[in-house]
């Protein structure tokens, strides 16, 4: 049985921890309904307890990814959506993984967070009882149940992996840059996010070379027109699925 009453006992602030405590601080002076830190804190705490000594491929803590994903979240929130600038919100972004990757299960977190939390968490999980799904289907799925606030914490967790492709192998950073541009870059043109459309557009291209550019310059331009006529379809088609 999780113990929930000691958390705030065994919390600690790491350099990671600290920058989104001072972004949320900040942006809570600016807001009209600020979040509830300790909450976060709670969320904090969760994360890094779950993560644990998980490791990402650049060295990095684990626990960094949903936390930077988190700090994305609130940014973007608090400045352009000020009614998902809350705690459940920026909990569910720390949360993402943890169903996935780790042994917290949707219970607990249910217990502990609340079912608006572990629904987004759930939401963001790609194995379903009946099975792992693709990223396409998740996103798909979201949109089809109007998990519109869902599908935003998705956004912001792949713009941050595509910021740290670095530590990934060429093969891998190539088919995450292939996938992100025909889904994600669907789903921010969907939600009418056109600056996180073009700043995912701008990170994926900055991951491919110049060499790599020149030497498929030709196809892209020569494909452009077939791959427009692909995206206003895939648009047509979830928007009918939406209706």
């Amino acid at each position: 049985m999780e113990d929930i009453s000691s958390w705030k006992e065994k919390f600690e602030v790491c350099v990671y921890t600290k920058k989104l405590l001072d972004k949320l601080e900040y942006l809570n002076t600016k807001v009209k309904n600020p979040v509830d830190i300790e909450e976060v804190k709670k969320g904090i705490f969760y994360a890094r307890k779950y993560h644990g000594s998980q490791m990402r491929q650049s060295g990095d803590p684990y626990y960094s990814h949903p936390i930077e994903v988190a700090i994305m979240l609130a940014v973007f929130v608090a400045e352009e959506a000020p009614k998902l600038f809350t705690s459940n919100m920026i909990n569910a972004a720390l949360l993402h993984d943890t169903i996935e990757d780790t042994e917290l299960t949707e219970e607990v977190i249910t217990t502990i967070f609340g079912l608006e939390v572990a629904n987004h968490v759930e939401g963001l999980t790609r194995i379903k009882p009946y099975g792992k799904i693709s990223a396409e289907e998740s996103l798909n799925l979201l949109i089809q149940q109007k998990r519109y606030d869902t599908a935003l914490i998705k956004l912001f967790d792949r713009i941050h992996n595509i910021q740290t492709l670095g530590a990934k192998s060429p093969e891998k950073a190539k088919k995450i840059i292939e996938e992100t541009l025909i889904n994600f870059v669907i789903l921010a043109e969907y939600l009418k996010i056109p600056a996180i459309k073009q700043k995912i557009v701008d990170l994926c291209f900055q991951h491919l070379s110049i060499k790599q550019f020149l030497a498929q310059e030709d196809d892209l331009f020569n494909n452009f027109h077939l791959f427009f006529l692909m995206f206003q379809n895939e648009l047509s088609r979830i928007e009918k699925l939406n209706r």
